[in-house]
């Protein structure tokens, strides 16, 4: 089972300065950046899928710039990745078409030919093919027929089959090296079981479960089991938009594949709890809460407040040094756990007095927060980790502040969750 990872040009300045909170001098934007599996010593995963909808082109503009766009198409993914083949071997490249970027569109932007030739200039090893979303899935997975949803389902369910046909046909050009994915969309678990049956009517033997993310596991269990059941055993399966990674084993019960999410990376700064990560003795992931401490001349919070009269800028930036001052320093053990929580919490009172008017919420909020900052802290994790984030940032890593030391974050947590994957395969091997 592969662990794809969902690039957006993740990438951090390695010479990044955290006292000065700047970047290294000189810095070129991604020529001086570095990427996950450059920046560790090993690839945190065993592909990397990209999205047409992010690398974007000159009708649909995407999250690239239109140098990067262009110089992705002409130097391919693996060149503009960082990523060849020698080095990685047996990494794979996925693209597919980031349906959930067109999803308000009453069908894709991307056809067969021009998607198929967008994998051929990027020198993919696998493509998806253009599907549209449908995100009318039963909750109770009642057995509605074709004749019973809504005309918009039944457009997108017929636009993603008969893309997937023509796609197959037009993929046929890039060459053997190339393994195209037909995705699969549906509303109920019996019509994705449908489409599948169809698309290996067509000829994939390798199909991409689509429009997942929404989903709660036991629907996912339920679409797996169904599609088990249908399909020939040789047929693959690759789960697109896994964010759930603590129910690995509902993959591998039904043997998927191949699955790509960004999940590891994103709950760095994303999740409100969940943003440093942990392998446990006992095989399984943990948490800790990372300590937010904002630029208080860049946070929009404390600018509004300061524009309102309701917050003095300049104590703004007299707690702000403070956090970070009392974090280091207990960090190097100059400073005790409660003198550094006293700081962090100040800080945080000013960032939050508007969210809690009541003197007793406030309060209680507070010592909530305390003592998640206090695991956090009293448990120095960043000491227990060999990553080079962690080497190389030590307390850094768990101070949530600008995007270098997030994603810095993020690409640690991918470290830890691609080594418990390893751990699960083996186990299970």
């Amino acid at each position: 089972m592969r662990f794809v990872f969902a690039d957006s040009i993740d990438t951090i300045d390695p010479a990044y300065d955290f006292l000065a909170d700047r970047n290294g001098i000189g810095r070129s934007i991604h020529r001086d950046d570095e990427y996950p599996h450059e920046f560790l010593e090993k690839a945190p995963y065993d592909g990397i899928l990209i999205s047409r909808a992010i690398v974007g082109d000159a009708l649909y503009p995407g999250k690239y710039s239109e140098a990067q766009m262009m110089r992705f198409r002409r130097e391919g993914a693996r060149t503009f990745l960082r990523y060849p083949l020698k080095k990685f071997p047996n990494s794979i490249l996925i693209g597919d078409c980031g349906a959930f970027n067109y999803k308000n569109l009453s069908e894709p932007p991307y056809h067969a030919d021009d998607t198929a030739e967008f994998y051929a200039d990027g020198g993919f090893t696998h493509g998806c093919s253009p599907d549209h979303l449908i995100f009318d899935f039963d909750e109770a997975d009642q057995r509605r027929a074709f004749k019973d949803v809504s005309e918009d389902v039944r457009r997108r369910y017929e636009i993603t089959l008969q893309n997937a046909s023509e796609f197959l046909h037009a993929s046929r050009a890039i060459g053997k090296g190339f393994t195209p994915l037909g995705v699969i969309q549906g509303w109920s678990t019996e019509s994705m079981a449908r489409a599948a049956l169809k698309l290996v009517a067509m000829g994939y033997d390798y199909l991409a479960i689509g429009g997942t993310v929404p989903l709660k596991i036991e629907q996912i269990r339920r679409i797996l089991s169904a599609l088990r059941s249908a399909l020939p055993d040789r047929i693959r399966l690759h789960l697109l938009g896994f964010g759930k990674i603590e129910e690995l084993s509902a993959l591998e019960e039904h043997h998927v594949t191949s699955f790509d999410t960004t999940s590891p990376l994103l709950r760095a700064f994303k999740d409100a709890r969940k943003n440093y990560w942990v392998r446990t003795a006992a095989g399984e992931l943990s948490y800790y809460t990372a300590i937010r401490i904002p630029q208080a001349t860049e946070n929009n919070k404390l600018k509004h407040k300061a524009r309102e009269g309701s917050l003095n800028q300049e104590l703004a930036r007299r707690l702000e040094d403070a956090a970070l001052s009392g974090v280091r320093q207990y960090a190097t053990r100059k400073a005790k756990l409660e003198e550094c929580l006293d700081a962090v919490m100040d800080y945080w009172a000013a960032l939050n007095w508007d969210a809690d008017p009541s003197l007793t919420s406030r309060s209680e909020a507070a010592l909530r927060q305390r003592a998640i900052y206090a695991r956090t802290l009293a448990d120095r994790p960043w000491e227990r980790c060999s990553c080079r984030v962690c080497r190389e940032a030590g307390v850094e890593a768990v101070i949530f502040r600008t995007s270098n030391r997030n994603k810095r974050r993020g690409i640690h947590n991918l470290h830890v969750f691609h080594t418990h994957l390893n751990q699960f395969r083996e186990e299970r091997a």
